[in-house]
């Protein structure tokens, strides 16, 4: 064998040399050491091969998916926690300008309502989440408001009827100052404090002079049930000029035990003996299907007369033939667009409020290895097999404005809804 003399050892030493410089180089130098950097990068990354390989457009609306990655991983490198990386996932998602297509965080409600929405008929999603949810359940302390930021203020846009924010006296239009002095967060301002108070600031006008403090004590909110409970508590009857109105707030559409209660409150229940009927599909979620049109619009089956010992005669009659009204707004999403066009085409009652979301793509959450997911629009959806809602929108017969800011609890759409479904029950 041939041995190196010391030259040529010191020219294969600083060949060797600067070649584990370039490499070193172009390590430290490449965008992908800094996305393996942290854990908020490597969860930037993963969102990002998510949609990749599972967004319903394989051209991805026209966008250059891989430029995303490299327009944004830079920022997700700087981030310096869960919500700052957030930010920067969302913003590059927005860029697919498609609905159901958005990153959660628990750091927010609609990571535990969603999960709450998708967990109960999913094994697969059950067992992902067995790792971040220790007691199984999907659920986290709040009150049961939705708020919306206008002009760098809180307003409270919904309250679910029946949780603590309704019975406090909570209204839709306040503006939400502080919680117990601090900043308004929604899952940090009454984390662990479920069976406690909290004093929240409320403005109820644009006077200042109209803040107060009102107490609440948060609890812990199931999200696979809250929408459920919150349906059962908003129905009622109103009565007006003699005539019963029946109301029900379809708060999520996504399971059967809620279809199956607003048929049974129709059929059997508190609603039976209304005169008239508003269905009420503003904020909350989709998820579901338009067997809801169904007791409108099926053939209608034979009336059933039981009489039992006392004399007493019970009618059940399997369809509602009375007249109805549906209420909807922007908040109205989804599968609720859907029914709220077959509402209208079916020409079964007045479609009243504001135009829908135009949010009309199937979805379906990806849990990412911190617990975070991201819900991406998996399928493409048509009506009638042509017609696509899409970034479209359901446009209501009767278009009411709603300016929530300082509403001080008013709500014009639903009083329209009353006056409309009245005038048809007096014809």
């Amino acid at each position: 064998m041939k041995r190196l003399g010391h030259p040529q050892l010191s020219r294969l030493a600083t060949a060797m040399l600067m070649s584990c410089s370039v490499l070193l180089l172009l390590w430290l130098t490449s965008p992908l050491p800094k996305i393996l950097a942290t854990p908020e990068t490597k969860v930037f990354e993963q969102v990002w091969r998510t949609v990749n390989d599972n967004f319903y457009d394989p051209t991805f609306q026209g966008v250059d998916w891989k430029a995303m990655r490299d327009k944004y991983q830079q920022q997700a490198a700087r981030s310096k926690s869960s919500f700052e990386v957030a930010v920067v996932i969302n913003q590059m998602l927005s860029e697919l300008k498609s609905s159901h297509t958005h990153f959660y965080t628990k750091d927010e409600p609609a990571y535990y309502q969603l999960l709450g929405v998708f967990q109960p008929r999913n094994p697969d999603l059950q067992k992902q989440l067995k790792k971040f949810l220790p007691n199984g359940k999907v659920e986290y302390t709040g009150i049961g408001a939705f708020t919306k930021t206008i002009n760098g203020k809180t307003f409270v846009s919904a309250i679910l009827d029946g949780t603590p924010a309704a019975e406090a006296g909570l209204k839709v239009g306040d503006q939400v100052v502080s919680v117990d002095g601090r900043p308004y967060q929604p899952i940090q301002s009454f984390a662990g404090k479920a069976g406690g108070k909290v004093q929240m600031l409320i403005q109820q006008s644009s006077d200042p002079n109209s803040r107060k403090e009102i107490a609440i004590a948060p609890k812990m909110l199931d999200a696979t049930t809250m929408f459920l409970e919150a349906q059962k508590a908003s129905t009622q009857v109103i009565e007006r000029e003699g005539k019963k109105i029946g109301y029900v707030h379809i708060w999520s559409n996504a399971s059967d035990p809620d279809q199956q209660q607003l048929q049974d409150d129709l059929i059997y229940g508190r609603l039976r003996e209304a005169d008239g009927l508003i269905l009420d599909l503003r904020d909350g979620w989709g998820g579901g299907d338009i067997n809801y049109l169904n007791i409108f619009t099926a053939q209608q089956g034979p009336a059933i007369t039981s009489v039992s010992r006392n004399g007493k005669r019970y009618t059940y009659i399997s369809q509602w033939k009375k007249p109805a009204v549906m209420v909807v707004n922007e908040g109205s999403r989804s599968s609720k667009e859907i029914i709220a066009f077959g509402f209208q085409q079916h020409k079964i009652g007045t479609l009243i409020g504001s135009k829908t979301a135009g949010a009309v793509l199937a979805g379906s959450p990806f849990i990412m290895e911190d617990g975070s997911f991201v819900y991406l629009a998996v399928a493409n959806v048509f009506i009638n097999e042509k017609q696509r809602l899409e970034g479209q929108g359901v446009i209501p017969d009767i278009n009411v404005p709603f300016p929530l800011e300082y509403a001080q609890g008013a709500d014009p759409q639903k009083e329209r809804a009353i006056q409309t479904v009245l005038s048809a029950v007096k014809k």
